[in-house]
Formats: C-alpha cells, sequence, structure tokens
C-alpha cells in the first residue's frame, strides 16, 4: 500500500517526554516513535539528556527513565522484553505506545508526514526534536 506522492509513504510520529515531576508540568524531549504502516515498521529513538533531566529535578531516577525508554525501545523491536506486545503487528504496538499515560515517560501527539525511509525519517526527527 505505497502512498501516491512519488513512491512516498505515509508515517504517523509521536515524541516521548520524560515529565520527571507530573505536579510542575516540566518536560524533556527524550525520543520519538515511527510508525509506517505501508512498510508495516515501527521504531522508537532515544536519546536522553542527563543534565538537563536533572535540572528539573535533581532527585529523578535516571536509571528508570533509561528502563523505561527502553522498554519503549523493546517493544518496538518485538523482542522477548516487549512481553505480550511482542506478537502484536507494527500498528497495535504503535496505538499501544502512544496512548496516554500518566508515567514519568509520556507519548506526546501524533504527527503525520510521507517518507520514502521510515528509519532515516526516526533518525532526523530524534535530531531535529530531540538532540
Amino acid at each position: 500500500m505505497t502512498g501516491l506522492h512519488n513512491g512516498r509513504d505515509v508515517f504517523e510520529y509521536a515524541l516521548l517526554k520524560v515529565v520527571p515531576r507530573v505536579e510542575r508540568g516540566e518536560m524533556i524531549n527524550a525520543g520519538v516513535v515511527v510508525y509506517c504502516r505501508a512498510r508495516r515498521f515501527v521504531e522508537a529513538r532515544t536519546y536522553l539528556d542527563e543534565a538537563r533531566l536533572l535540572a528539573l529535578d535533581p532527585a529523578v531516577d535516571v536509571e528508570g527513565v533509561r528502563a523505561a525508554l527502553g522498554a519503549v525501545e523493546s517493544i518496538c523491536q518485538g523482542g522477548e522484553r516487549a512481553g505480550q506486545a511482542a506478537g502484536d503487528d507494527a500498528g497495535r504496538r504503535f496505538r499501544w505506545l502512544i496512548a496516554p499515560r500518566s508515567t514519568i515517560v509520556q507519548p506526546g501527539p501524533v504527527h503525520t508526514g510521507l517518507t520514502t525511509d521510515p528509519a532515516a525519517e526516526a533518525e532526523r526527527l530524534v535530531e531535529l526534536l530531540v538532540r
């Protein structure tokens, strides 16, 4: 199901935000999740700027945040750490990951675009919006 725009396919993405203290409403971007239905592609790219995170909350559990971000990457890969989600198709895994939650790592709103290379798009977005 390739798009009609010069071989480009529709993709969706959401930012992953770290909210160390929900009551303060402060956050930093720590990754992106990219999904392309036409290519059965879902991938997360993460980057945690520890200095920025600690500036928001010096007592934050940095290793816990790293573990949560790693779990998102694992779910995308369908690896054994993905648990029950490992057997789901890429679209179901993406929808589960972008569902609103009140944990320290939260997904942002979903945005769309067109791409010929969803993996390159994931790298571009993490560079542009996170690093």
